[in-house]
């Protein structure tokens, strides 16, 4: 029987912390994230958790901290958001190429300029290349459930690769909601303890670490990380039906809600799912066959599972929360139509960007996405498939 509470998502992400007991934290304070470092140090100031906390900085030293802690053989994890993400643009890529399997929260955030410390996912879409798993999370309970099952994807021998939990920054993170907390021993024992096969402090087989890498061999090691990426769906599934079976809660790659039956249907991530939720019960409510998948796992990509989800539609809107800048569409909508394409699977789609630097995204403003689709299969037209929403004036 889990344990009821009422957590913001940053101290619910806290807790999580607290439970997996990580051998090191290293973090440097950026809204909206402050707040999960924060709660924690209490936890290492108090004697719950033994963990060796670093106050670097700057958020560039809190992942070169956690590297160095991960390849001398221990645990790492960290938190950040939007500006402090891309500080930590260098060690982020020489992370994952490192095949360090650090766990961080990132709680999403507009990135500067202009100075914006509310939601978008520009910072995350920032880093959507550079070999990090990438897993997104609606509520607080999904960002909790995410974090502790985080360490045994990305130290799977399989995969060895960095982990990033995302939730939408004050939407979720400082919002109070109601969240069951599996118990402190079931969590110890979900996790494990972290026992690498090579590391620097191990004296019997001595290596080094971030070599020079040239034309012999970088190819090569891009590969292997790819293939790890691919690898690590598996390892994903398995996983998340573990977690089911400790607290009963499931996670897939992506939720299908109301999806089986539906003709018109929105792809989004994050937050935003819980508002479509209540606008495809109302359209319902009227008649309207619409539906709702809610993406989980944004790297690696479900490619194939996503091009059979949608393939029974007569049309669908990807809606994204950063702008790509490249006058073709956001990052998820470019992902989801290439499965579509590669699957030989042809539906009407459009792309809308939404609620940049925090922009209030109503009901209103979903349910008009869904009353367009049905336009579109009315006409049997798309007039422009790169379009904004909730956008002054357009």
């Amino acid at each position: 029987m889990g344990i009821r509470e009422r957590l913001s998502g940053n101290e619910a992400a806290a807790i999580a912390m607290k439970q997996i007991n990580p051998d090191v934290v290293a973090a440097f304070p950026i809204t909206p994230s402050t707040e999960i470092p924060q709660y924690f140090s209490t936890f290492v100031a108090n004697g719950t958790v033994d963990t060796e906390f670093v106050a670097v900085e700057s958020e560039h030293s809190a992942m070169s901290a956690c590297i160095g802690a991960e390849a001398a053989g221990v645990r790492a994890m960290t938190a950040t958001s939007a500006n402090g993400l891309s500080l930590m643009w260098e060690m982020i890529y020489i992370a994952s190429s490192l095949r360090l399997p650090i766990v961080m929260s990132l709680v999403n955030r507009a990135v500067s300029g202009p100075l914006n410390i509310h939601c978008d996912h520009s910072d995350a879409m920032g880093v959507r290349d550079a070999g990090w798993i990438m897993l997104f999370s609606e509520t607080n309970q999904e960002a909790y459930d995410n974090l502790l099952m985080a360490h045994r994807i990305a130290e799977h021998p399989d995969v060895k690769l960095p982990l990033m939990v995302c939730q939408d920054g004050f939407i979720t993170s400082h919002s109070i909601e109601n969240i069951e907390l599996v118990e402190d021993e079931k969590v110890k024992e979900f996790v494990g303890t972290y026992k690498p096969e090579h590391y620097l402090l191990n004296r019997n087989e001595p290596i080094a670490i971030g070599p020079l890498d040239l034309q012999a061999y970088l190819f090569e090691h891009k590969a292997q990380q790819a293939e790890a990426m691919k690898r690590a769906k598996k390892v994903i599934a398995e996983v998340s039906k573990d977690f089911e079976k400790m607290t009963g809660r499931k996670y897939e790659f992506f939720e299908s809600y109301r999806l089986d039956d539906a003709e018109i249907a929105i792809v989004c991530m994050n937050s935003t799912a819980g508002t479509t939720k209540f606008v495809v019960d109302n359209l319902r409510n009227q008649g309207i066959k619409a539906g709702l998948l809610k993406l989980r796992m944004f790297r690696p990509f479900p490619v194939e599972e996503i091009a059979n989800a949608l393939s029974h539609l007569k049309a669908v809107a990807v809606l994204d929360r950063a702008e790509s800048l490249n006058a073709a569409g956001g990052a998820l909508f470019e992902d989801i139509t290439s499965a579509m394409y590669v699957n030989n699977v042809h539906v009407p789609m459009v792309n809308y960007v939404y609620g940049i630097g925090g922009r209030d995204t109503k009901s209103t403003d979903i349910e008009s996405v869904y009353h367009d689709l049905e336009e579109i299969i009315k006409n049997g037209k798309i007039e422009n498939p790169y379009r904004y929403l909730g956008l002054r004036n357009s």
